[in-house]
């Protein structure tokens, strides 16, 4: 499988993903997510391999502690590992074994492996992705092939992918300057989130290794190495508690969570306090209780920004990409209240602020954008998306905010032009040619207009028959 087969099927495998009700589509998780796991990649040299891959890491809503990689250098994240890993050097060890899977290829070479045995059809590696949401071993070792001997060389090459996986990951946590007994601890307790069944299980039936080997593995190269301690960014801790949150809103869920929260404040550590006032001020802004929810954001930033008692010995926290977290959170609670012009005003102003502090926020970006068109101000949105559109144009939420800016104004044309860019990114090709019919009859499309829909439905129904070619290629 050659390296763009491999990044298309991801990009395909994804499409269907962030359709997933339990994809996490949250700004603040996925800009954390990505920010820390380009540096591990940026750590590993040749681990963009000859396609020069763009990882992309993304979070899913599961209770089961896992972690996966997809054809490409897609990574996700169940919301149970991140709410799971004690400290950051915990959670690169798991991005960092994801990591080494990709740089390694061991897909595209499970792939090859097959070929005397069984091709593999699209539709099954999409099946392998979403059953990796529910199932720990799913990730490299769910692909359908045949029985007997096909069987057990599948789950040789799982049992092989996974050691290799844990010497790269080892590698890049170390290059990194993470500390690698967090891998060690993390196994500890994957090993004891899996003692209900992996002990029943002999070792050559399993597609990973025993756990108990894996941890002596890299308890034995650790002692190679010179210790060094490391303090956690509070990102780490905030992004946890958006996660908590998140991970279940409804009214039993947020109440089981508030209590979680009301325990970790009375912990000791500013990390743990303002964490868990931070998450105090999203379990408010839930429930819609907008004050409550303000003030326990500024508790948070308080918190986060005391300093230490005179004379008391404190390490100072790294506070990593926590004041975008704490910006987001603040424009999140003024925009929710849209019914209040005073607010949204406020929240132009705070989002223009907030977005030029922090560039490379892309939740930010959007937020500013829907700041304007909640205020009114269309025009200003149209000339902001436009050129973030420039620079971004595979965003499809970019193109969302593009449609309602241009419906506000009663640019039906244009609306149903930028819907038809989302949904081709998002994989809904025929979706996107039904709003191109739509834009092609409005009242207001002009000359140009109809020389771009035209030109567009000629690349979209090319790319039709090539999918239908596709499909008809996997039934043969």
């Amino acid at each position: 499988m050659s390296p763009v087969m491999e990044k298309r099927l991801g990009e395909q495998i994804m499409q269907s993903l962030r359709f997933d009700h339990d994809y996490l589509d949250d700004p603040p998780i996925i800009d954390y997510l990505n920010t820390f796991g380009t540096k591990l990649v940026d750590a590993r040299p040749g681990a963009r391999g000859d396609a020069n891959l763009e990882y992309y890491f993304f979070a899913i809503r599961d209770k089961n502690l896992n972690a996966f990689a997809l054809p490409g250098g897609y990574i996700g994240v169940h919301s149970q590992l991140l709410l799971a890993a004690q400290t950051e050097s915990e959670l690169a060890s798991v991005l960092s074994h994801e990591i080494g899977h990709v740089a390694q290829r061991h897909i595209a070479r499970q792939l090859g492996a097959q070929k005397n045995d069984a091709l593999i059809p699209l539709a099954a590696m999409l099946l392998a992705a979403l059953a990796a949401k529910s199932s720990p071993d799913a990730a490299i070792g769910v692909f359908m092939g045949g029985q007997g001997l096909a069987i057990q060389r599948q789950l040789n090459f799982g049992r092989d992918a996974e050691r290799e996986a844990d010497r790269i990951g080892f590698q890049i946590m170390n290059a990194a300057g993470y500390d690698a007994s967090g891998m060690v601890s993390f196994f500890q307790r994957m090993q004891n989130s899996t003692r209900m069944y992996s002990d029943v299980v002999p070792p050559w039936l399993m597609t990973h290794p025993l756990t108990t080997e894996r941890i002596a593995d890299i308890q034995a190269r650790i002692r190679e190495q010179k210790y060094s301690q490391r303090v956690d960014n509070m990102d780490f801790h905030l992004i946890r508690a958006r996660a908590r949150v998140l991970q279940d809103e409804s009214t039993p869920g947020l109440l089981e969570t508030e209590n979680v929260f009301k325990n970790q404040i009375q912990q000791p550590g500013r990390q743990n306090v303002a964490a868990g006032q931070y998450g105090m001020a999203m379990v408010a802004l839930k429930r819609s209780e907008f004050k409550a929810a303000k003030d326990w954001l500024d508790k948070a930033r308080n918190t986060i920004e005391k300093p230490p008692p005179a004379g008391a010995f404190s390490n100072p926290i790294p506070l990593g990409t926590s004041e975008s977290a704490l910006a987001y959170m603040s424009l999140e609670i003024k925009l929710a209240q849209e019914d209040k012009p005073e607010v949204i005003a406020a929240a132009i102003e705070e989002a223009k602020q907030a977005q030029g502090r922090f560039p490379l926020s892309r939740g930010l970006v959007w937020q500013y954008a829907d700041a304007m068109i909640k205020g009114g101000k269309y025009e200003e949105a149209t000339r902001f998306l436009r050129d973030q559109l420039q620079m971004y144009r595979r965003e499809p939420e970019l193109h969302d905010y593009m449609a309602q800016a241009y419906a506000k104004q009663g640019k039906i044309a244009l609306q149903h032009i930028s819907l038809a860019e989302s949904y081709v990114l998002l994989g809904g090709t025929l979706a996107a040619l039904d709003q191109l019919a739509l834009a092609r009859k409005a009242p207001d499309a002009t000359y140009y207009d109809q020389s771009v829909i035209d030109a567009r439905e000629r690349e979209l129904q090319a790319k039709r028959r090539e999918e239908l070619g596709d499909k008809k290629k996997d039934k043969d």
